[in-house]
């Protein structure tokens, strides 16, 4: 059997940052202590850490105990522009002054090159939710978001959409048969996917930790503003995209990301780059990997995983509600909107971080929600390179949960949802519809985004309770 190497995970947790000093300390002990066992050679980097001045002049350890300082040196002296580049705005009176001091921040940064705030735009943590960030070379993991690969996934079905209040019992049934909500749910047999097939599972200590709990989850969905809903799809005759004719046709839509795998990467990679990478403490959400380390090129893998994990959920919710429905689709499509792109933009690479914010490249086709009481609708990009050919992918909070949950009232919301015929399983205060912006607004302050090729109007929708 072979034997086991020293890893960039071992240093890290010896007390390495994300960055040169890990790849140099790795190939001169392969070089020079080779005869030690993994153990050995981390005892002695630990006993060389403990008293650098003692091994400051040693021919191998005081070149590692070099470059340590000089990344340790070199972290500590991030500085942010004085004033923000500019970037467009997309909805300007639709969007809060915290979330645009968010924005200002963000474009402060040395690797910031372009950015944009869609119509939805509202405060998060980092990168407000709807924001755009291209940057040179690196990826943040807070502008990715903790919810990684958070996206809707639609399906589309020639059945009219009368079918809807025709067989509403059958269907509120089989959404809560086939669907599973909340922090710790699963299913006790989970359907098996090839996405844990992948070798990062066995390569990438942190998905190793991970794998046993995505595979319990799988196909279920998360907390919060997450849904399943059956609604009704109206297309016209002008830019119809699917070859239907006009009508109205029922649509399933879906909204979750990649459950705890998603969370827990996130948070972990969110650590190192703090830990690598030293903002101002007003920036330190901010914080970035740099592509070239292996925290970095890790971090970028794993995110890959967590979206092809989080689009086989929705497949997996999808294919068991068109198998009990009985119905085949028409179309069917999804688009991540917490996830960060490797893109050409103005001649160049970029990485384009889209925080709550959905890609409109040309003929890009998308969902972008409303709420319970407001039509989503159907997209085709138009690749605006102001808005770095993104768009918003929903109506955006008015308010935030915790103030919905302070100020909003229960017999109130249900009287709402009820008087626009929609039938609600679960479903907290905190998603009332009047804790979002008005989707007409929204839809008006992008049309050089994305053009109209269809309308979802929610009918029965289920949530966690």
């Amino acid at each position: 059997m072979a034997r086991k190497k020293l890893t960039g995970h071992d240093l890290m947790e010896l007390g390495f940052p994300a960055g040169r000093s890990i790849s140099l300390a790795i190939s001169l002990m392969q070089k020079h202590y080779a005869h030690l066992s993994p153990a050995e050679q981390l005892n002695l980097l630990k006993q060389a850490m403990l008293a650098p001045d003692k091994f400051v002049t040693h021919t191998v350890l005081g070149e590692i105990l070099i470059a340590l300082a000089k990344q340790n040196n070199k972290s500590e002296a991030i500085n942010l522009h004085e004033q923000p580049l500019p970037y467009a705005v997309f909805g300007d009176n639709l969007i809060e002054a915290e979330a645009k001091e968010q924005m200002d921040l963000a474009m402060r940064l040395p690797i910031s090159l372009k950015g944009a705030l869609m119509p939805d735009t509202h405060k998060g943590h980092g990168l407000p939710i709807g924001g755009v960030l291209a940057t040179d070379g690196v990826v943040i993991p807070y502008a990715v978001g903790m919810d990684i690969a958070c996206r809707m996934h639609f399906t589309l079905y020639n059945v009219p959409a009368t079918i809807l209040e025709q067989k509403k019992y059958q269907l509120k049934q089989e959404l809560q048969d086939q669907t599973r909500f909340g922090v710790n749910t699963g299913f006790e047999k989970p359907q098996e996917h090839e996405v844990f097939d992948r070798p990062e599972f066995n390569q990438i200590k942190i998905l190793q930790q991970l794998k046993t709990r995505a595979a319990y989850q799988l196909g279920s969905s998360g907390t919060g503003n997450h849904f399943v809903e059956f609604g009704a799809v109206t297309l016209d005759s002008g830019n119809n995209a699917f070859n239907l004719p006009a009508g109205d046709y029922v649509g399933i839509l879906s909204h979750s990301g990649a459950r705890s795998l998603g969370k827990n990467i996130a948070a972990y990679y969110t650590q190192i780059a703090m830990d690598s990478c030293r903002l101002p403490v007003e920036a330190k959400y901010l914080a970035w990997l740099d592509l070239q380390t292996q925290a970095g090129q890790e971090y970028w893998l794993a995110m890959q995983i967590a979206n092809d994990y989080a689009k086989a959920c929705h497949e997996q919710i999808h294919e068991r509600l068109s198998a009990s429905f009985g119905e085949a689709p028409v179309a069917c499509f999804d688009n991540p909107h917490n996830f960060a792109w490797q893109e050409q933009f103005l001649g160049r690479e970029v990485i384009v971080h889209r925080k709550g914010a959905a890609r409109a490249a040309a003929g890009d086709l998308n969902i972008i929600a409303g709420s319970m009481t407001q039509p989503g609708y159907l997209v085709r990009g138009l690749g605006n390179m102001d808005a770095i050919y993104s768009s918003s992918h929903g109506a955006g909070r008015a308010l935030s949960a915790k103030k919905a949950a302070q100020v909003l009232y229960q017999t109130e919301m249900n009287g709402l949802v009820k008087a626009f015929g929609v039938e609600l399983i679960g479903g907290s205060l905190q998603e009332s519809p009047m804790a979002y912006k008005n989707m007409h607004y929204v839809m008006e302050s992008q049309q050089q985004q994305v053009e109209v090729v269809g309308k979802f109007t929610p009918k029965l929708v289920r949530m966690d309770r």
